[in-house]
């Protein structure tokens, strides 16, 4: 028996258009899935395939032509920005491909930013400890224009930790790495995200990275496929044909 509080993300018959010219372009089309606590997605597909696009739609940073997204117990369609981006700061956490890092603040002011926004306690002993765990203790006080691309994706990580959200969303993470920077930080998102239980779902065109996951669901042409990994039995996903 499917428990309605173990699901942390449920997605029913979304479809996403938009006005191109005097007609409609269709982005999404009949998108349904649910995603449990704990589980880590991949959302694959070629290169306009709507992967951003839907990540957006269930993060709430987007709304969807039609349908209907339930995030933490929350239907997003029933809320307005200010509403969206309060669901947002208490239970989801972000790691963005270009790292959105702001470039006037240090590594541990980034980290701290989520925290005193929802005036947390104990705000910098947290930050900093969770960039000690992603090998940034003597970076605190860095801006990011001093770090590597890779030390701004570690960053990045902390960050979308810090407030120990349900679920973090991921797009394309590697995509501004080289691969062996790439590779670590991959590795350490995932230890990460193991260590606090947290439900991952990220956007990638790599197909190591999605193979990492329990789930990879391909959208092709707007439509949704499940594809279950090779050693693993096929989820069950709910699907409008």
């Amino acid at each position: 028996m499917d428990n309605q509080q173990d699901r942390i993300l449920d997605v029913a018959n979304v479809d996403k258009s938009v006005q191109v010219g005097d007609g409609g372009l269709d982005i999404l089309s009949g998108i349904s899935f649910t995603i449990k606590a704990g589980e880590t997605v991949a959302i694959v597909g070629v290169s306009g395939s709507g992967k951003s696009t839907l990540l957006s739609i269930l993060a709430g940073l987007d709304r969807p032509t039609r349908g209907l997204v339930t995030l933490c117990g929350q239907p997003l369609n029933n809320l307005d920005e200010d509403g969206r981006a309060a669901v947002r700061g208490q239970h989801v956490g972000f790691v963005f491909q270009s790292f959105h890092l702001l470039p006037n603040l240090t590594a541990l002011e980034n980290v701290l930013l989520p925290m005193e926004v929802l005036g947390r306690q104990n705000a910098e002993e947290t930050a900093a400890t969770l960039l000690e765990r992603v090998g940034l203790s003597r970076r605190l006080s860095h801006y990011p224009r001093q770090l590597s691309g890779g030390e701004q994706q570690r960053v990045a990580i902390a960050r979308a930790f810090v407030t120990a959200p349900d679920i973090v969303f991921a797009d394309e993470p590697t995509g501004n790495l080289d691969s062996s920077t790439g590779q670590s930080v991959i590795d350490l998102l995932f230890d990460v995200n193991r260590e606090k239980r947290t439900t991952l779902v990220l956007v990638t065109h790599d197909p190591a990275l999605a193979d990492r996951c329990g789930r990879r669901l391909r959208l092709d042409g707007g439509r949704l496929q499940e594809e279950a990994p090779a050693e693993s039995p096929l989820p069950e996903v709910r699907n409008a044909r």
